[in-house]
C-alpha cells in the first residue's frame, strides 16, 4: 500500500482509505463485521479510517471506536459534522455552537480525546466562514483536532474559506473531500484546480460510484445492491441518465478486461491516478467487498487505459449532474436567481 502526504501537513497517508459510512443499519453490517474489516484494512496498510456523526446518527462512530480500541496512534481518524442529529433544529449544520457540541459529543462516540481530521460534511449557507473557521481554530488549540477540512463544497467555496482565513488570521481548511469517480468528473473541471493551487489533500468520495463501478452491475443482470434497495431512482435503467451510466459500465468493463483488470480495480486506479488525489475512500459492507477492493491498492494505470475511459467519459464531464450534492443553493432554488420588481 503506497502512502501519500495529506496537502501540506506532513501525515502520510495510505492511497486507499477506509470509509465506515456502511457500519451499522445503512449496510446491515455488524459490530463484529466491522471489526474485521477494520482488522483486515489495517493489516493491508490502510492508515485512515473516515466517518461522520451523521452516519447512523452517531452508530458508525460507535463502531469504529470500538474496533480500533487499543491501536488508536496506529492511525488517521476522520470524522464530519453538520448532518441532522435529531429533530432539535439546532442538532446541525456548522456554527459554533454545533460545532464545539458535537465534536464532544462524536470524541466520546469514538472514545478518543481527539481525531486527527475533523471536516465540515457541507456548505452550511446560514453561516459565515468566519464563524465556522473560529470554532474549528479553537478546537484545534484546545488539542482536539489536529486539522480541519471540507466535505462536498463547491469550489468558489473552498476559495472564499481560504480568502476568510487569512482576512480573519484563522486556521484554514487542509482537505476537501470530494465525489469523485469515472462516472462523476465534473470536479476536474473546478474543484480539482482549486485543491492543487492551495495544497489542499484530497479524499475522493464514492469512487465506485455508489456501486456503479462494483462489477455488481451489467448489462441483462438484476441489480441487487444495498443501495439500489433505498435509492431505486438511481438504478432505474429505463430512466436515460442510468441507461448512460450502464452503457458506460458495459464499455469500461471491456477496457478492464483487456488490461488484465477488475473493474474495481479500473475504477480505484482512475480516482488515485489524478495528481490532486490524495486517497481513495473505499466503503465496504462486507470483508468480501474489502479484499476485492484491497486488490486495487497498488494499480497505476498506464495512458493508453486513461485514455481509453476518456473515450468513454470524457473529462470534465458528471454522466448524472442531478445526483451532485454540492449544487449551489441559486441553481436549486429559483427565488435566489431571479430578480424581484
Amino acid at each position: 500500500m503506497d502512502h501519500r502526504i495529506l496537502g501540506r501537513t506532513g501525515v502520510r497517508v495510505s492511497t486507499l482509505a477506509l470509509g465506515a459510512m456502511n457500519f451499522g443499519a445503512l449496510g446491515r453490517t455488524t459490530q463484529d463485521e466491522a471489526t474485521a474489516i477494520v482488522d483486515t484494512a489495517l493489516e493491508a496498510g490502510i492508515n485512515v479510517i473516515d466517518t461522520a456523526d451523521w452516519y447512523g446518527r452517531g452508530e458508525s462512530e460507535e463502531m469504529v471506536g470500538k474496533a480500533i480500541a487499543g491501536r488508536r496512534d496506529d492511525l488517521v481518524l476522520a470524522t464530519k459534522v453538520w448532518g441532522p442529529m435529531s429533530d432539535e433544529p439546532n442538532h446541525q449544520g456548522a456554527s459554533r455552537r454545533w460545532i464545539v457540541t458535537e465534536l464532544d459529543r462524536s470524541l466520546a462516540r469514538l472514545g478518543v480525546d481527539h481525531v486527527d481530521l475533523y471536516q465540515v460534511h457541507r456548505w452550511d449557507p446560514t453561516v459565515s466562514d468566519e464563524e465556522t473557521l473560529g470554532a474549528l481554530t479553537d478546537l484545534q488549540r484546545a488539542g482536539k483536532i489536529r486539522y480541519f477540512g471540507t466535505s462536498t463544497y463547491p469550489a468558489y467555496r473552498i476559495v472564499q474559506a481560504q480568502w476568510s482565513a487569512r482576512e480573519h488570521r484563522l486556521g484554514r481548511y487542509v482537505t476537501e473531500q470530494a465525489g469523485y469517480s469515472v462516472l462523476q468528473r465534473a470536479i476536474e473541471a473546478h474543484v480539482l484546480p482549486v485543491t492543487e493551487e492551495y495544497g489542499l489533500g484530497v479524499l475522493a468520495w464514492s469512487p465506485l460510484a455508489g456501486g456503479w463501478l462494483s462489477g455488481a452491475i451489467r448489462e441483462g443482470r438484476e441489480i441487487t445492491t444495498n443501495r439500489s434497495g433505498f435509492m431505486s431512482d438511481r438504478f432505474d435503467v429505463s430512466l436515460p441518465v442510468n441507461r448512460a451510466k450502464l452503457d458506460a459500465v458495459e464499455r469500461l468493463a471491456k477496457v478492464a478486461d483487456e488490461a488484465g483488470l477488475t473493474l474495481i480495480q479500473l475504477a480505484l486506479g482512475f480516482v488515485t491516478a489524478h495528481p490532486a488525489v490524495t486517497s481513495a475512500i473505499i466503503g465496504p459492507r462486507t470483508l468480501a467487498h474489502l479484499e476485492s477492493q484491497l486488490a486495487a491498492a497498488d494499480v497505476v494505470l498506464t495512458p493508453d487505459v486513461l485514455d481509453a475511459i476518456d473515450e468513454i467519459v470524457p473529462p470534465g464531464v458528471d454522466l448524472a449532474p442531478e445526483e451532485k450534492v454540492d449544487t449551489p443553493p441559486s441553481v436549486q432554488d429559483a427565488s435566489l436567481r431571479r430578480r424581484v420588481a
